[in-house]
């Protein structure tokens, strides 16, 4: 039978705060000896009360507004009560009903848009280490801020799952609030997965709980579209259930049964108090987003008139972004020409300064024809000369440009502007402004 996936995604970012969510301690636990950044607060040691950053809250809400969100002006933490051996409170000091942020988006490459339902702030839990028939906890991760990312049932495929999770990392890190390096588990991805064959929601759904990579994320959600195939195709129906992915065999594994929110038995955190901001405090935040990877990408394309693969490679991240940006300023060559060097060399900008490429540019044009009048020229004679070739384009060839181009870097020894020239080929032969000819 034929079944169309449902699938909800919830994605958890640990932000690069300085401290901890609720405490002091330093949020930098990466690599460190275990259990060295811990204090009473983040070991749940009686006694011990919370005290929320500052930064991470506004970090959260600038996450939010990137997302398209609506930022409600209250907002208060609850208490998510589970009992688990890395959690030393018993609870996770979370948001319910009253989220930083609501109703966001992101909107695919097909125009699709992904609802987002919730933006929200809670703490990190301590790390477990199994060996062997021990278990070993590690509590330097426990209450490092961690923001919830969770979406609509919107996804009907793992590829535009993929899509969707590399836009937002690469949000997150435009943002510069978070690294979201999956292998650290700086950024934890959690599809929900189902199956229906009518227009009603299916009465049941899947977890797959922290995945760290795009390829496994992908792979675990085919395997579970096959896995529930196979179960409704039996005349079954799927058990709701939280499970795990294993990469060594390509499959998912069960948990536990999935909870229900009144599992969790949430209620107010009663040691902090609600959250409320002005539209100012609002607007400040909103202020200090900088420009975000879909501009940036437009504003390249329309500034340096880039295609649209040239701007997608270099706004790929801020650092190449940025990289582009100081070497086209001194305006000493063409954007073009740049972006085409940093690209087909696949300059380390590491390892290579801005200048250097300058340099490079500049005396591989040194000699380059590039006045649009000569070039102008240059091409009418080479249309003049090969109206086969001319003949053919108007037919629909359009490799026939390439025998008109390779005419003109001929009688130019190879000095012209190819792609100039290639920019008036096509003006003039798409106008039919070429001299009259004879076909030979």
């Amino acid at each position: 039978m034929n079944y169309t996936p449902v699938i909800g995604l919830e994605v958890h970012v640990e932000l690069k705060t300085k401290s901890k969510m609720f405490c002091g301690c330093s949020a930098d636990y990466f690599g460190k000896e275990p259990n060295t950044h811990t204090c009473p607060v983040c070991l749940g040691l009686p006694g011990a009360l919370p005290v929320p950053n500052k930064k991470a809250i506004e970090w959260c809400v600038m996450i939010g507004l990137a997302l398209n969100c609506t930022t409600p002006l209250f907002s208060k933490f609850d208490r998510k009560n589970y009992f688990y051996p890395d959690l030393p409170k018993g609870y996770q000091i979370s948001q319910y009903d009253q989220p930083l942020c609501i109703n966001g988006f992101i909107t695919l490459s097909n125009g699709k848009k992904i609802r987002i339902r919730r933006v929200h702030m809670e703490e990190d839990t301590g790390k477990l280490t199994h060996v062997g028939n021990e278990s070993l906890i590690d509590f330097n991760r426990s209450g490092v801020p961690l923001v919830e990312i969770v979406t609509e049932p919107d996804f009907e495929s793992s590829i535009e799952v993929v899509e969707y999770l590399k836009k937002l990392q690469q949000i997150v890190r435009f943002l510069g609030v978070s690294n979201a390096d999956m292998e650290k588990g700086d950024m934890r991805l959690e599809p929900n997965i189902s199956l229906k064959m009518t227009n009603e929601l299916p009465k049941y759904k899947v977890e797959v709980k922290n995945i760290n990579s795009f390829r496994f994320v992908g792979k675990a959600i085919e395997y579970e579209i096959k896995r529930q195939t196979e179960i409704l195709d039996r005349g079954d129906m799927p058990e709701q259930e939280t499970r795990g992915w294993n990469d060594e065999k390509n499959i998912t594994v069960s948990q536990r049964s999935k909870e229900e929110a009144h599992d969790y038995r949430y209620f107010p955190e009663p040691d902090l108090p609600p959250i409320r901001f002005t539209e100012d405090q609002i607007s400040d935040i909103r202020n200090r987003i900088p420009e975000l990877p879909d501009e940036k990408l437009a504003r390249f394309q329309k500034e340096y008139q880039l295609n649209k693969s040239q701007a997608v490679i270099l706004t790929e991240t801020k650092e190449i972004a940025d990289y582009f940006e100081k070497t086209v300023k001194p305006g000493k060559v063409d954007p073009i020409q740049i972006a085409n060097y940093i690209i087909n060399k696949k300059i380390d900008i590491n390892k290579v300064s801005s200048e250097e490429v300058i340099a490079q540019v500049a005396g591989k044009t040194s000699g380059i024809i590039a006045d649009e009048g000569e070039l102008g020229k240059l091409v009418k004679e080479a249309i003049d000369e090969n109206p086969k070739a001319v003949a053919d384009f108007k037919s629909g060839k359009e490799n026939a440009l390439q025998v008109l181009i390779g005419a003109v870097m001929k009688k130019t020894a190879g000095k012209a502007d190819a792609e100039k020239a290639r920019k008036i080929l096509t003006k003039l032969l798409k106008r039919g402004l070429f001299p009259a000819f004879k076909v030979r």
